[in-house]
Order: C-alpha cells, then sequence, then structure tokens
C-alpha cells in the first residue's frame, strides 16, 4: 500500500470516530453535570459541555492505532516510528492536565509547571528544537542547554495558544485545522512522512469536530483538547520540519501557526503594559475585539479562519511547492474579501 494512503486512512478513522464519539461524550457529560456556565468573559448564552477533547484525542489516537495495525508504521524511515509515538504520548499527557482542570479546575501555576515537566519529557524523547536560523548566515546548531528551554517554550507555548483562542464557537478547532492540513501538505512536501501522518490524524480529529462546535456549539473541546491539540501541532512542527537542515524549514512551523501566536503574544504584552498579570483570562484577544467591534460571531471566526489559511499559504509558497504562489494569491484574495465584509461592518 502506497505511504500516501495510510495518511489518507488516517484522516477518514479521524473524522469518522469523532463523528461517532462526539454524541456519546456529551451525552455521558449531560448527564454528570459536566457543563460550562454562561457568564463573565465567556460569549455563549447557554449551559455547554466543554469535554469534547476527550472525542478529538480518541479519534487521533485511534487513526494512528489504526494505521499501525495496517503495517502503516513499517514503511516509515528508520527511527521515525519512535518520533511519532513520542508526539503522541506527549499530547496524551497534554491532554490529562487540561481534562483534569476541565474536570477539577487546576490553578495556572499547577497547569504550567505540569506542562514544563511533560514537554522537558518530550525534549529528552528526541522532540528537540535542534536548530535557529539566521537571515544572514543561516542555520547554526543548538547546544543542549539552550535547546531544552527553546522547546519547552514552544511546546508549552503553542498549548496555551491554542487554548487562548478557544473563545468563540468553532474557532479553535476550525484554525487548528487550517493548520494541520498545512502542515501535512509542507510535511509531505519536505519528505517528512511521520510528521505528516500525525498531522492528517490531527486535521481529521479538528475538522470532525466542527460538526458540532461550528456556531450554534453544540460541544466545547475544553483545556484538554485545546492542549492536545496546541502541544501536537507544535510537535509535528518539530519532528517535520524544524529538524530538517533547511533555512526555509525550521521557519515553516512560526508561519503555519502565525494567528495563535502573534495572538498571545500581543495578549501578553497588553496586560504587563497595563500592569496586569499575563495568566489572568480577560477580553484582550482577537476575537473578542472583533465582537466588540460589532461583528457578528460567525464573521469573526470567518475572518480569523481566512487569516489562518493566508499565513498557510504564504508558508506553501516560501516552501518552494510548485504551485505555491497560487494558493498565496488566492488566499489572500479570500482576505481581502472577508477583510472588505469586516470593514463594512466595523465602520
Amino acid at each position: 500500500m502506497p505511504f500516501h494512503l495510510y495518511h489518507f486512512i488516517a484522516f477518514i478513522v479521524s473524522v469518522l470516530v469523532v463523528f461517532w464519539s462526539t454524541p456519546l461524550v456529551k451525552k455521558i457529560a449531560l448527564k454528570s453535570g459536566r457543563v460550562d456556565l454562561p457568564g463573565g468573559r465567556k460569549v455563549h448564552s447557554r449551559p455547554t459541555v466543554r469535554l469534547g477533547g476527550v472525542s478529538i484525542f480518541l479519534g487521533v489516537v485511534s487513526a494512528l492505532l489504526v494505521v499501525w495495525w495496517t503495517g502503516g508504521f513499517g514503511v516509515l524511515p528508520p527511527g521515525k516510528e519512535y518520533e511519532v509515538w513520542g508526539v503522541t504520548i506527549g499530547g496524551l499527557a497534554f491532554f490529562l492536565i487540561g481534562l483534569a482542570d476541565d474536570l477539577f479546575n487546576l490553578s495556572p501555576r499547577t497547569r504550567l509547571i505540569l506542562q514544563v515537566i511533560v514537554a522537558s519529557l518530550a525534549w529528552k524523547a528526541g522532540v528537540q528544537i535542534e536548530f535557529l536560523t539566521n537571515p544572514l548566515s543561516g542555520l547554526f546548531p543548538l547546544a543542549d542547554w539552550i535547546s531544552l528551554p527553546i522547546t519547552v517554550i514552544w511546546l508549552v507555548g503553542m498549548a496555551n495558544a491554542v487554548n487562548w483562542i478557544d473563545g468563540l464557537d468553532g474557532l479553535a478547532a476550525g484554525v487548528s485545522g487550517i493548520a494541520a492540513i498545512v502542515m501535512l501538505i509542507t510535511c509531505l512536501f519536505m519528505q517528512q512522512p511521520a510528521a505528516a501522518l500525525i498531522a492528517a490524524a490531527l486535521a481529521g480529529g479538528t475538522l470532525g469536530f466542527l460538526r458540532y462546535n461550528f456556531n450554534p456549539a453544540q460541544i466545547f473541546m475544553g483545556d484538554g483538547g485545546a492542549y492536545f491539540i496546541g502541544f501536537t501541532l507544535a510537535g509535528v512542527g518539530v519532528i517535520g520540519l524544524v529538524k530538517s537542515v533547511t533555512t526555509v524549514a525550521v521557519l515553516l512551523p512560526y508561519v503555519i501557526l502565525a494567528v495563535p501566536i502573534i495572538d498571545m503574544s500581543a495578549v501578553i504584552l497588553d496586560r504587563l503594559r497595563h500592569g496586569k498579570s499575563p495568566f489572568i483570562a480577560d477580553k484582550r484577544h482577537l476575537h473578542h475585539r472583533l465582537l466588540k467591534a460589532g461583528l457578528s460571531h460567525r464573521l469573526a471566526v470567518l475572518f480569523i479562519y481566512s487569516l489562518t489559511l493566508w499565513v498557510g499559504s504564504l508558508a506553501l509558497a516560501v516552501s518552494g511547492m510548485p504551485s505555491g504562489l497560487a494558493y498565496a494569491i488566492g488566499a489572500t484574495a479570500l482576505l481581502s474579501f472577508t477583510s472588505w465584509q469586516v470593514w463594512r461592518t466595523a465602520r
């Protein structure tokens, strides 16, 4: 069986498992009273189950297990199977941290300490940022004492960045699904089939979840789903692109995930500028500002989707992929149209 077919299998299995499991998770959560109540900085108007991350996690892991059971890992390059499970097990740990927060409301300090520990173990297992790029001199290798903190900041930061944009129905799932598809295409182009396999499963899980999470949402992914998705996207970027010894490849994950990265960075700087703790939730995120400007829930989400697709298309273009420039032009046209709709609504 050609290996690209295993990517398709991973995507489809993940979608089907999410389709099947999400109503079941919702039913169990409603019976046990595990719902997210409206109020405060939250924009939903009715109690909603927030354990949908369980379905996304089950979809991704089931897809990888099916591929492994059917022999898909057997055609991976030597050592790559270990990297797949390294990212998956790290994602499991981040999922459990988020699930514990969903169920027991952990403190920000406790969550951060646990995340740093897990990210450090993932670094030890080989999920490592080994190079940085300099526009003048190209790539330069990192010593372990530099690689460790940079990798931990990347893994923990992306997990929290996805969690922070999970403020509107379908926003985090759609943004993550778009990023995962771009990661899948880019990793395949860069001859990184193992990372592409995880990206395919994650794309299926997140986009399948949109069936129940798009406005008006029937269920939320919760911290468990957001942490799992964020860590997995960051891990795929490391093992699939950052480990590639080319200047362009090292930069691609940061371009693909620019929307949640910039949103989180801007919010942290704004909170610090106003003398606030960077860990205290507020309404400074891009989606909150769009709603405040008068945009509808769906238009705000679609605009951020178009931003994500645009930066993803830029990554495809700079990677040297055939037709990458055409994708970027098409995405620019879409972003221009949605920006015009935003301008009309907000003026």
